[in-house]
């Protein structure tokens, strides 16, 4: 077993929220509550949480991201210059076996040029670290800084404010950069970067998406990876940083398909990261081929458990497949998880709680048989 990260058994972040949380979250936009008392109510049940990984036999313990609505746009509506659009939304179309489903968050401006005007999420993470025990690492997860750009794409962006997108670029990775730099400092030594936009550039259709707003479709993915790179420079070396891709997670539903082949030789080649979150839990995701350009001083964690149903993985049908991916690259560089968050957004997905750590002792006890 492994003694930093990724842990042999790890999750990637969010976690189905309690009732008595949506409660009080419900109760707070309806004005009848505090903030410090939505705080209190946050931070009970973020206790109760860490302990509820750390019983699982987790190594890892995050938040479940409970302060947050969404996975991402909680962090970058506080960068400096980025806002809310007045009256704009962006529709993002999910889909399952059964439904097809919208998602329609408010459309994002950058306004002003980027900057950091605060350590985000600052208080949430050294609540973390200083609720986590013995034999737990503290992991926060924060969207990448390619999201800023992934969804608005130029036309969110004032040219007014960048008229050379190359500033906006230098711009978003400093901000970024100094974000890591200054959470080391308060002693995160597990990050990760939450991002979709890499593995939606896999599948065909999000990249005629892309190309019809003006981006350049078959190459953004170097951009992206050179965003990355950027924001992680100069990071401590006791800073273990992840990258998280997925293909969309709402409500039990996905936006886009396709295996990793498109981006994977850059990708796992150049990223500066110590692993990868990969998806692979049914068909949408493709086979483990790429895996093959995986450097040998690089972690991948399995995503092969699902978040989207509550329905229970076979431990030897989970086994098939760890040695399946070894054919690609070496066991000793796997990892096992679920595929996604459990609750990417408030709504979460359709499980229950106890379902949902069913699926994490599931696959911990795998980790255990097999890398032990």
């Amino acid at each position: 077993m492994r003694s930093e990260p990724p842990f042999r058994a790890d999750h990637v972040g969010s976690l189905l929220r309690p009732a008595e949380l949506l409660r009080a979250r419900d109760d707070f936009g309806q004005g009848t509550i505090t903030t410090a008392e939505l705080r209190d109510v946050e931070n009970a049940a973020i206790r109760e949480v860490v302990r509820a990984q750390r019983d699982a036999g987790l190594q890892s313990a995050t938040d479940g991201e409970f302060r947050r609505a969404s996975w991402h746009m909680d962090f970058i509506y506080r960068l400096g210059g980025v806002t809310q659009a007045t009256g704009e939304r962006i529709t993002v179309r999910f889909r399952n076996d059964q439904e097809e489903l919208e998602f329609a968050p408010p459309a994002m401006r950058v306004a002003e040029p980027i900057r950091l005007t605060e350590t985000i999420f600052a208080d949430d993470f050294t609540f973390l670290r200083d609720t986590v025990e013995s034999g737990q690492t503290a992991k926060l997860t924060i969207p990448s800084p390619n999201m800023v750009h992934y969804r608005g794409g130029p036309a969110s962006i004032d040219p007014g404010v960048y008229p050379d997108l190359e500033d906006f670029w230098t711009d978003l990775a400093a901000a970024y950069n100094e974000e890591v730099l200054r959470l080391a400092e308060l002693g995160c030594r597990y990050l990760q970067f939450d991002d979709t936009s890499l593995a939606y550039l896999n599948d065909p259709a999000q990249r005629a998406e892309i190309a019809a707003r003006g981006d350049d479709a078959d190459h953004l993915h170097l951009r992206y990876i050179k965003q990355i790179n950027a924001a992680l420079a100069n990071r401590p070396r006791e800073l273990r940083v992840t990258t998280h891709m997925c293909r969309g997670n709402f409500r039990s539903s996905w936006a886009a398909e396709g295996g990793y082949d498109f981006v994977a030789e850059a990708l796992f080649g150049e990223l500066a990261v110590d692993g990868f979150f990969l998806e692979f839990d049914d068909e949408r995701s493709g086979g483990f081929e790429p895996l093959r350009f995986v450097p040998k001083d690089k972690y991948v964690v399995l995503g092969l458990v699902t978040t989207k149903n509550g329905a229970l993985e076979s431990k030897d049908d989970l086994k098939r497949r760890i040695e399946e991916a070894s054919k690609f690259i070496d066991v000793d560089q796997l990892c096992l998880s679920p595929q996604c968050g459990f609750s990417s957004t408030v709504e979460g997905n359709t499980l229950t709680h106890e379902e949902q750590f069913a699926k994490i002792r599931l696959i911990v006890e795998t980790a255990q048989e097999v890398w032990s």
